[in-house]
């Protein structure tokens, strides 16, 4: 069982190679990606997802998909539907094993009486403020229960008519017996049980008390034959607490392994702050594509596989960091630079009208699908007298360094001629049309005669051009780490600029034959794809990423320096 070829090494595959080497799970390799049903996974969560499917995937072993669902308050079925698409959509399969923690809580409830049986958990009735103060701090122990010695037979009485639902919520919990002076605070006697008279998504009324995540969690690998089970670093201080309800249990243990969560500039992954976000209308859903979400960033076009290969290539550690996010839009550029379609689409049109090309003439122009994959072939775009450029490309009085369309120039139109300005229609202070002629020697963007253009521009024929809104998305917020500053609110920090809609924007008619989350390349102006709002009498079109690559900048830099 040894690992495919071109694996990047890291800390949590040497144990692995270990264990192998040492037979110490009989040479299996079982992992599991575990998700609270409470909001939908973000481009963290891909990190874990894509490391523990990937593992098992490497050492032909196998990975669960596993709901802890141990919160009715907090849990809902959209969320686990949700959480189901994201993982097959990032290309794994759990094939028949799909769990969830509700489907053990008849065992996980045996466990606890088995606890009591043996003096090990106890029936408390102090409730939440109160258990807090008993339980102390850092540098005080903290104090026994008043109801901590209880008969074995008492608390099995209790627990029972807890579990019949005789008490009120938060009227009883049932705690383990450990250490309240244990310098750890999440052994000083943690809560397994607590009342919640709650509807469960899953088993409905059967239930009124639900266990505790940290009483789940480690029972769930048991249950489920987990060699390795692979967290994020805050567990790490959970392991001990985990460890002594297996141990004292009597029942297999799996070896909990953390890591390094994934953190991402002018973000935030809190699934309390992205709630907030959503519940507060400061985005339009879960899957607004400015949320780090995967339903988000699926709707912004990002690829499963650059996803795959960000997660890959950031790597896993032990110390938490931040990546920056200009890192990821890197990778989503090189895999889209490889995929996607070229179509023309012009964003801000100018119309031009062309006067010595014929009125009622239409031509067919072959133009590249992808330059990166020949295999992509070539389509036909219309061109005709009157066509559109951006605004952006034209200047009346143009700087030294503008090569574009200026009065008197000629520059290259993309895939067809060479066109030349010479006026400029005004209305009301704006340029509103430009005046231009071409020279038909160029068909196909390169003259005869060997003379030379600077600027080669897109464009749109006015007729056959399909009429889309573009929504161009920016980072959400304005500031690195808009959580990691103390004493404010990290909505404060939000970007009034991250959303601008273009009404009027003119795109070539192949974009007909597209469909939603198809993903494509605006020549010049950057990855885009279909929103799944499009219907048949509006496109709306997602910008992805632009052209610019930072991060390769930096990079290149950072070598020259060297």
């Amino acid at each position: 069982m040894n690992p495919t070829n071109n694996v990047i090494k890291d800390f949590i595959r040497d144990i692995i190679d270990e264990d192998l080497k040492t037979n110490k799970y009989d040479g299996r390799v079982h992992t599991r990606f575990p998700p609270e049903p409470n909001g939908y996974l973000h481009i963290g969560h891909a990190k874990s997802v894509c490391l523990n499917f990937g593992i098992a995937e490497e050492y032909k072993g196998l990975c669960n998909l596993r709901f802890d669902d141990t919160n009715p308050t907090k849990e809902e079925k959209e969320y686990t539907q949700s959480i189901i698409e994201d993982v097959r959509w990032l290309g794994f399969d759990w094939e028949d094993r799909l769990f969830y923690a509700s489907d053990y809580f008849g065992q996980m409830y045996e466990y606890a009486v088995q606890l009591v049986k043996d003096g090990k958990a106890y029936v408390d009735d102090l409730d939440a403020k109160e258990i807090n103060e008993y339980r102390g701090t850092l540098t005080k122990p903290g104090r026994n229960s008043p109801y901590r010695d209880r008969s074995v037979k008492e608390n099995l009485d209790l627990l029972e008519r807890m579990k019949a639902g005789e008490f009120a919520d938060g009227e009883k919990v049932l705690r383990a017996k450990i250490d309240m002076a244990h310098p750890n605070l999440n052994m000083r006697d943690p809560i397994i049980y607590r009342i919640l008279h709650e509807s469960h998504h899953r088993t409905g009324d059967k239930w009124c008390i639900y266990p505790m995540y940290d009483w789940a969690h480690g029972l769930e690998d048991s249950i489920e034959d987990i060699t390795h089970s692979i967290c994020t670093l805050e567990f790490e201080n959970h392991r001990p607490l985990y460890d002594w309800f297996l141990d004292n249990l009597g029942v297999y243990r799996p070896q909990q392994i953390e890591f390094a969560r994934l953190n991402l500039t002018y973000t935030v992954m809190s699934k309390r702050m992205l709630l907030e976000l959503v519940e507060g209308g400061y985005v339009s859903g879960w899957d607004d594509p400015r949320l780090p979400t995967i339903s988000g960033m699926r709707r912004r076009g990002y690829s499963p596989t650059a996803i795959r290969n960000f997660c890959k290539r950031i790597g896993v550690a032990k110390v938490n960091s931040i990546v920056d996010f200009e890192f990821l839009e890197h990778c989503i550029r090189d895999d889209l630079n490889k995929t996607s379609l070229r179509f023309m689409g012009v964003l801000r049109p100018l119309k031009i009208v062309i006067e010595n090309y014929p009125e009622d003439k239409l031509e067919e122009l072959e133009a590249v699908n992808n330059p990166e994959d020949p295999s992509a072939g070539v389509r036909m775009v219309p061109f005709s007298r009157v066509l559109y450029i951006e605004q952006g490309d034209f200047m009346e009085d143009p700087p030294k360094k503008f090569y574009r369309l200026a009065p008197g120039r000629e520059v290259r139109f993309r895939y067809s001629y060479f066109i030349t300005c010479k006026e400029a229609i005004r209305e009301g202070g704006d340029v509103v049309e430009l005046r231009c002629t071409y020279d038909p020697a160029t068909r196909g963007g390169y003259a005869p005669d060997g003379r030379k253009v600077k600027s080669t521009i897109h464009w749109a024929s006015a007729d056959q051009a399909i009429d889309a809104e573009v929504r161009l998305y920016d980072r959400l917020f304005t500031l690195e780490n808009p959580a990691g500053k103390k004493d404010t609110d990290f909505k404060d920090f939000l970007n009034p600029n991250s959303l601008e809609v273009l009404t009027s924007c003119k795109v070539e008619p192949a974009l007909r034959n597209l469909k939603p989350f198809d993903r494509f390349q605006f020549e010049r102006q950057g990855y885009f794809c279909i929103d799944p709002d499009t219907t048949g009498k509006k496109l709306i079109i997602n910008r992805t990423v632009g052209l610019r690559d930072i991060w390769a900048k930096i990079q290149k830099q950072q070598q020259m320096k060297k």
